[in-house]
């Protein structure tokens, strides 16, 4: 028993010698591997991580988007001597630095940390001639936007790694575009993107739409200018907007890009869709009547009425000029539901427009389109659509009947679709009746001497809690011009404008109308369109 017991306490002794140097094995090699951590993130903290981007340009060359380097101030806490006094002298090069906070992160158990982002080669030879221990700098590129928010829902930002997030910043991502596609960057240089945009345009947009926003006390406002005749688009805006360089300020819930993002009820402007289907389904004529004398019945006891109703039978063309919510209804129940959705989506307003920039919303509508449907679309409710859908859909009824994918890039390269969607005798009505709405009806505030446009207004009653509310209002204005032949469609719209003092109303001849005058006043000598007079 007792050799026995001695050959147990042998192997035991042996258990444990060999589990310590296994311990201990372990242990070292723990240590070395946070070494190495410790010796790779430093590495990573001053490597190169942001991707490189190309300029972008508008459409004459001037410049939107560039990258430039800046430098970020990192620290290894367990180089750093005395990090109360390393933090004092930093803040002498940073004044705007929280010295509490980088107190606190160079006090840290971390390998290493971040103190500050976005510094110029001045301020980091500053800091690196205060010969302070433990600090290092990773140079990294950041994109600048010469020209803030002139167009900034159109061009977008980027995140801290150089990564678009928005508008044609995302778009550059996702055709792979930018240097983590492209092999060779030192021999293949990141080609210049040029915009459609022209900044001149913009900036225009941009003025109009913020001295708006405050004139009609309105919640926001938004305009664009399209090429009816290739798609592309020359301007678009919405305010409130942000500046690039900042793009916390993208997150702010009233910063949304409302031409191609925001979802609405069009109201009246829907009309000219209207109005161009009976026209071309060959059962109306500009002459037609229709009896407008009484309102409408829209089933359970609803009724739909004029704004102003003349209360008597009106020819076609009357009911665009007076705006007829009744005459439009009647209009798509003779033409057929069928045939009335059918058109819509034809024209391209039941589907999710094609286009560069990803803030691009899908419209809405019935699942199961009735008569009832048909009668209050006819006449802008029931359907939301996006401001820039509505262009481009516009557009196709003024061009000759071509429906052409709109486009940001000028002269772009990528096979652009268009269809003919309507008669170019149709088209040709269309415009007449846009210009004599101009003389005649709602256009009537938004005559411009020495420029021949065509127009129509449109006034839409906002839901809240799935009712109509009267008071407040989203107006509409579509306009072409020269409306002989239309090149440019421009669109205005504004969000629950109040009535300005002394005047009458707040319905879209009174705001939006006039917004798009004062545009095509101020742009239409660069666009290349000449006043007649």
């Amino acid at each position: 028993m007792r050799i026995k017991y001695s050959y147990s306490k042998r192997y035991i002794a042996v258990f444990l010698l060999f589990s310590c140097l296994y311990i201990l094995l372990m242990a070292r090699l723990v240590w070395f591997g946070l070494q190495r951590k410790d010796a790779e993130d430093a590495a990573y903290a001053m490597t190169e991580l942001t991707q490189e981007r190309p300029d972008i340009f508008d459409r004459n060359g001037l410049l939107l988007a560039r990258d430039i380097h800046s430098f970020s101030l990192f620290a290894q806490p367990r180089h750093v001597l005395n990090p109360e006094e390393t933090a004092k002298l930093i803040k002498t090069v940073l004044p705007n630095i929280d010295l509490d906070l980088v107190t606190s992160r160079l006090r840290s158990k971390q390998p290493f940390v971040w103190l500050e982002r976005n510094l110029s080669l001045q301020q980091k030879s500053e800091i690196m001639a205060l010969g302070l221990p433990g600090l290092g700098f990773r140079t990294h590129i950041s994109r600048f936007y010469p020209n803030g928010a002139d167009a900034a829902y159109v061009v977008g930002y980027v995140d801290v790694d150089n990564k678009g997030l928005a508008g044609i910043e995302k778009y550059l991502d996702e055709q792979k575009l930018t240097s983590p596609h492209i092999r060779d960057l030192e021999k293949e240089k990141l080609k210049a993107v040029y915009l459609s945009i022209d900044i001149r345009g913009q900036a225009i947009i941009r003025s109009v739409l913020e001295r708006s926003l405050k004139t009609y006390n309105a919640q926001a406002a938004g305009a664009v200018i399209l090429n009816a005749e290739n798609g592309e688009i020359l301007a678009m805006d919405s305010v409130p907007s942000f500046m690039p360089d900042v793009p916390g300020q993208a997150l702010n819930a009233d910063r949304l890009n409302r031409m191609s993002a925001g979802l609405y009820e069009m109201g009246s402007v829907i009309k000219i869709f209207t109005t161009a289907m009976a026209l071309d389904s060959g059962k109306f004529t500009l002459d037609s009547m229709i009896d407008a004398s009484h309102p409408l019945a829209a089933g359970r006891g609803q009724y739909i009425h004029d704004f102003h109703g003349k209360n008597r039978p009106l020819s076609l063309s009357e009911v665009f000029i007076y705006s007829s919510n009744i005459g439009s209804a009647k209009e798509a129940l003779a033409v057929g539901v069928d045939q009335h959705k059918k058109f819509l989506d034809k024209l391209g307003l039941l589907t999710k427009l094609d286009t560069e920039i990803p803030e691009v919303a899908r419209p809405v509508f019935p699942k199961k389109w009735k008569a009832v449907n048909s009668m209050t679309i006819s006449f802008g409710h029931g359907m939301m659509n996006t401001p820039l859908q509505t262009a481009v859909s516009a557009a196709a009824l003024l061009n000759g009947g071509i429906l052409r994918q709109p486009t940001f890039l000028r002269n772009s390269r990528a096979p652009l679709r268009s269809a003919r969607v309507l008669s170019p005798k149709t088209s040709q009505i269309m415009r007449n009746l846009f210009a004599l709405n101009m003389k005649q009806g709602s256009g009537r505030f938004a005559n411009i001497q020495g420029y021949n446009i065509g127009g129509k207004t449109g006034t839409a009653e906002k839901v809240e809690n799935g009712k109509y509310v009267k008071n407040q209002r989203f107006n509409s204005f579509i306009a072409a011009f020269p409306i002989e032949h239309p090149k440019y469609i421009v669109l205005t719209i504004i969000d629950n404008p109040q009535a300005i003092p002394g005047r009458i109303g707040s319905t879209a001849g009174y705001n939006a109308a006039p917004m798009a005058v004062e545009i095509i006043n101020r742009c239409a000598n660069f666009l290349g369109v000449r006043p007649n007079i």
